[in-house]
């Protein structure tokens, strides 16, 4: 298991877009940036890289490089989703804080939360967003600008796989031989999706003996 934090800050500017969590959201300043700003998802880009070792997002995509200028955060967070794939990252969850003054954003968490899984592969319930403010303190209470924090437990596939439940890619079940995927399981970054039961109990007979062949 692997954890990994992230921090962001945006300056909050006229005649920008504000865009959190891949939605946009009205309001009469938006946050400046040199992609679209979004400081949820680049908080929860630099957990992530950060519990796989692989740096930051200012590694990945620098803001002096031109084809990043004004590019969806969620195209970069997909790109991210695709580094955790070829290093053996699933995802076991992600928890972020947005702090701002304003606007209030409790009718767009649930969206936000639903873009974010999306992107990753992963389920909704494994996706938990908050806001707060902070009381009209600081640079975010004086509507400066807006911040994120964020969160992540990465695991490696192959713990995720059979480490806890005994079970291998390679072998099958000691009871029937199965190393089928569960039914309904889908691919991507969901510990799910690594197509083995768990919580070690065997997809084929249902036993829980946990012995790989």
């Amino acid at each position: 298991m692997r954890i990994g934090t992230g921090y962001d800050v945006h300056r909050l500017a006229e005649g920008r877009r504000l865009v959190l969590g891949g939605v946009e959201i009205p309001h009469t300043l938006g946050l400046l940036g040199h992609s679209d700003a979004d400081v949820l998802v680049h908080a929860i880009m630099d957990a992530l890289l950060g519990a796989a070792a692989l740096g930051d997002i200012g590694k990945h995509f620098p803001d002096t490089d031109e084809q990043y200028a004004g590019i969806s955060s969620m195209k970069l967070l997909a790109h991210v989703a695709e580094l955790l794939i070829q290093e053996n990252y699933v995802i076991e969850n992600i928890d972020a804080t947005v702090i701002a003054q304003q606007p209030k954003l409790r009718p767009y968490i649930e969206q936000m939360e639903q873009n974010i899984a999306s992107v990753l592969q992963i389920g909704k319930n494994q996706v938990n967003v908050k806001a707060t403010t902070e009381e009209g303190l600081g640079f975010t209470g004086a509507q400066q600008g807006i911040a994120a924090q964020a969160a992540c437990v990465l695991v490696s596939v192959y713990e995720g796989s059979f480490a806890a439940g005994g079970f291998s890619p390679v072998g099958g079940c000691a009871g029937c031989g199965a190393g089928e995927a569960l039914p309904g399981a889908e691919s991507g970054l969901s510990k799910a999706g690594s197509g083995f039961p768990p919580a070690g109990g065997c997809a084929g007979c249902g036993c829980t003996k946990g012995q790989a062949e």
